[in-house]
């Protein structure tokens, strides 16, 4: 016959007091702290009539013990759920940017009652599947949403029904909704007139999709400086930064055989801009001597790579913790002016 598995070991507690091994509770950190369960309750959700002392004291305690509060018990009090759903293509570049914006929109909500799920959905798939089922199945209070297009249906939907949302990029509707963006039109300005400085005049846009309102303030930007500095600019067709490696190592493997005069590449990303590097030494050219490459990167890693890489710096940890912080603010207060934010990127040859 199987031995009884023994009573859960107590565990001693303020004042002599005991309590059971199991999943800490409001009454587990009042215990530690010797504060009232209200008290901890309130210190936990930011209440302003908690000195700021006694929030950290609690956190602190509550972090420690591994205290997290029961989804279900909060979502029957007040009707929230605690959670931010941040909806993202399987699709994308885990390599660098987004990895770094999970990372960020996560370090965001710490220290906060929330946390985040992501949820996904696969290129060919509707991007309004994930939108309708969280606010369909009520599993999240709020959205953060990226690869936004001018007119995205998704930010049209959400602002119909009055859904706490924040968008990773603008829409034609940014003055109605929170976002942060990377000004794009600026960073295609500082490319062209970057490569046209070094002499280059026939230059090529590895872009985005183009139905991204981030790809057409990009190629707005950089076409209109490159006329602006008399020199031939391009986009790359038959492929996008968002394309596999492999498939644009060999579009643009295609591009430098039927156009030799090609002279420098702007690409939207790290991972495009590697498989550029990779499709212009084969075809026997140096980058930097012949062709000269300018990107951005959200991690810095391409003068890594290859020393001769113009490259300039998107903050996505910044942008991450203002989406954080401006989804939040959409749940707690629907009636504020919406938090929105855009980061101007500058470049320098010796960065």
């Amino acid at each position: 016959m199987a031995d009884t598995p023994p009573d859960p070991a107590p565990k001693a507690g303020v004042g002599g007091k005991t309590e059971s091994v199991g999943r800490p509770t409001l009454k587990t950190i009042s215990q530690l702290t010797g504060l009232a369960v209200a008290t901890v309750s309130r210190a936990l959700h930011d209440a302003p009539d908690i000195g700021e002392a006694t929030k950290r004291r609690v956190q602190e305690t509550a972090d420690r013990v591994g205290y997290r509060p029961n989804r279900a018990g909060v979502r029957l009090r007040t009707g929230k759920t605690n959670v931010i759903s941040l909806v993202l293509s399987t699709d994308h570049d885990v390599m660098n940017h987004t990895a770094r914006l999970i990372s960020s929109i996560a370090g965001g909500l710490r220290s906060t009652p929330y946390h985040m799920i992501v949820t996904p959905y696969f290129p060919s798939e509707d991007p309004m599947v994930p939108v309708r089922y969280v606010v369909e199945t009520q599993s999240a209070d709020a959205l953060i949403l990226n690869q936004i297009e001018p007119r995205d249906p998704r930010i049209a939907w959400l602002l119909e029904r009055g859904f706490p949302f924040a968008t990773h990029g603008r829409s034609v509707w940014g003055d109605r909704h929170a976002w942060f963006d990377f000004d794009n039109t600026r960073f295609g300005e500082i490319a062209c007139e970057e490569l046209a400085r070094r002499g280059r005049r026939n230059v090529l846009i590895v872009a985005p999709p183009m139905g991204q309102n981030y790809a057409q303030n990009m190629v707005d930007g950089a076409t209109r400086q490159c006329a602006a500095s008399g020199i031939t600019c391009r986009v790359a067709e038959g492929v996008t930064s968002d394309d596999t490696s492999a498939h644009i190592q060999s579009r643009m493997a295609e591009e430098l055989t039927r156009d030799p005069g090609i002279d420098g590449v702007i690409s939207a990303s790290t991972t495009a801009c590697m498989a550029v590097v990779a499709a212009v030494e084969d075809s026997g050219r140096k980058v930097g001597a012949d062709v000269d490459l300018f990107s951005k990167e959200a991690v810095p890693f391409l003068r890594r790579f290859r020393r001769e890489i113009l490259a300039v710096h998107e903050d996505v940890a910044t942008a991450g913790a203002f989406l954080a912080k401006a989804a939040m603010e959409r749940v707690a207060d629907p009636n504020k002016p919406p938090m929105q934010g855009l980061e101007t990127p500058t470049f320098s040859s010796e960065s």
